[in-house]
């Protein structure tokens, strides 16, 4: 697939103002400003996250210049864009050793070393009250309000402080500031974006582009969640990781390929194919989750995390497999929920949804919520599809 034509459509959910004025800016060789920004906030990055980090690199190896930029000023803020409550604020320090981790993840996708990595602080932090009137006269308080999640909060008789309906503003100046000719970010990201392109528009009296990426769903086939379990983590060793990717639905196996690897477009093709004509989801997993380990890990990584794989959970040899060991509990006998939630790492809601599935077995015997459990030195005890502990 042709180069472009691949970055316009490989995970892409909208492009503004329209596909084929992008691609036409893209193929006239004029050197893009382009930039992705995250208010770090968090600390730990999914292969959901992954997806602009991808596009950026594509970007980086056309010869764009790629901006990534550190919301350290808005985080101060807080965005309302997929919250239904106010963030935190955090500190100056929290803000940078979250930074830091981010970069450590994002690494393994984007190459730092070609690309610009800029704090807003930088600008906007030198703004006076003067400058922020006249940025703000250019946008509408009722387009602000009547936000799907802006609303829902109202109506529910929460409040929306004067701080978030700045934030799109703050947004908004970051890509005026940067000359940008092309932003990307999530889809719940676009009135945000959008608020860039207005103060381009209105002061440069030129167009910008904004690109938001399709989302990848988790491996139960809902949004990925910390909370719901369902998430592949960056960090996660190679061997969770595999497992992770084979405990998939079936009908995500294409999803994953085009979003979640660097696969080229025709080996996504010839999956969907492959799925088509009748072949067995398990072989086509095995290769997705080879391929996965070994982009963020390596091949040797992924080659131990196959044979684990095998020896593990298609030999069903666990009394012999080299599992994770953890500690008996002091007292035998553990409540389910509670043995679910703390060796899991889970949430009890997540614990609670898991025992009511029958995904929870020790040594071989399935464990129901509101039932107490005897352990013992030895058991084995199996939390959903892919994890698998030894007590010691």
């Amino acid at each position: 697939m042709d180069p472009i034509e691949e970055l316009l459509t490989r995970g892409v959910e909208t492009i503004v103002p329209g596909k084929e004025e992008l691609a036409k800016l893209l193929k006239s060789g004029k050197i893009l400003n382009i930039y992705n920004g995250v208010d770090p906030t968090a600390v730990r990055i999914h292969l959901g996250h992954a997806v602009p980090l991808r596009k950026l690199q594509q970007l980086v190896e056309m010869g764009h210049r790629v901006t990534f930029l550190i919301g350290d000023f808005t985080a101060f803020i807080g965005d309302t864009s997929d919250k239904n409550t106010e963030r935190p604020q955090l500190t100056e320090e929290q803000i940078e050793n979250n930074w830091q981790t981010y970069k450590k993840q994002a690494e393994k996708l984007l190459d730092f070393s070609k690309v610009r990595v800029a704090r807003n602080s930088e600008w906007l932090d030198k703004l006076t009250m003067r400058d922020a009137i006249k940025f703000a006269r250019h946008f509408s308080l009722n387009d602000f309000i009547s936000r799907e999640l802006i609303k829902k909060r109202l109506s529910e008789g929460g409040s929306i402080n004067l701080a978030e309906v700045l934030y799109p503003l703050a947004q908004g100046y970051d890509s005026y500031h940067l000359n940008t000719d092309l932003q990307i970010g999530g889809t719940e990201q676009i009135f945000n974006i959008q608020a860039g392109r207005t103060l381009i528009k209105d002061f440069d009296r030129r167009e910008s582009f904004a690109m938001t990426n399709s989302i990848l769903e988790g491996t139960d086939g809902r949004r990925m969640s910390k909370s719901w379990g369902n998430a592949i983590w960056i960090e996660d060793a190679p061997e969770e990781m595999y497992g992770k990717a084979m405990s998939l639905r079936d009908n995500l196996i294409v999803q994953y390929f085009t979003l979640a690897t660097n696969v080229s477009m025709e080996k996504v093709k010839e999956v969907g194919e492959r799925l088509k004509k009748g072949e067995n989801p398990m072989i086509l997993k095995k290769e997705l989750a080879y391929q996965i380990v070994s982009e963020l890990h390596s091949t040797i990584a992924a080659d131990k995390a196959q044979e684990k794989f095998a020896k593990t959970f298609q030999e069903k040899n666990l009394a012999e497999a080299d599992l994770p060991q953890v500690p008996t509990p002091a007292s035998n006998v553990v409540d389910a929920e509670n043995l679910v939630a703390e060796y899991g790492q889970v949430s009890h809601t997540e614990a609670k949804r898991l025992l009511e599935q029958g995904a929870v077995e020790c040594s071989g015997t399935v464990l129901h919520r509101g039932e107490n459990v005897k352990i013992n030195t030895g058991d084995i005890l199996k939390i959903g599809k892919t994890k698998f502990l030894k007590f010691a």
